[in-house]
């Protein structure tokens, strides 16, 4: 992890995009009143976002077995659930 002012970003902006790109670096871009900026790579970006739509569908698993241990669950036909999807 590098943490770099602005300025510096600006005047070297390519050499620390391949920073990131290439050497899979994190670059924290420090600003005035601690408005930081962190620049990564849109691979990383990516990881994060799907390691956080991952956790949002645990925590719904976790819910649906607390509750299916509750017994706060309903059961179904086949017939019963063709019918709901008609309505």
């Amino acid at each position: 992890m590098i943490a770099i002012k602005a300025t510096e970003m600006r005047d070297n902006f390519k050499a620390y995009c391949d920073k990131v790109t290439k050497e899979k670096e994190t670059i924290i871009v420090t600003r005035k009143d601690n408005q930081n900026v962190v620049v990564i790579s849109e691979s990383e970006y990516n990881a994060i976002l799907k390691a956080a739509r991952n956790a949002e569908y645990l925590v719904m698993i976790d819910k649906s077995i607390g509750e299916l241990e509750r017994g706060s669950f309903v059961t179904k036909s086949l017939d019963e659930l063709k019918e709901l999807e008609k309505l």
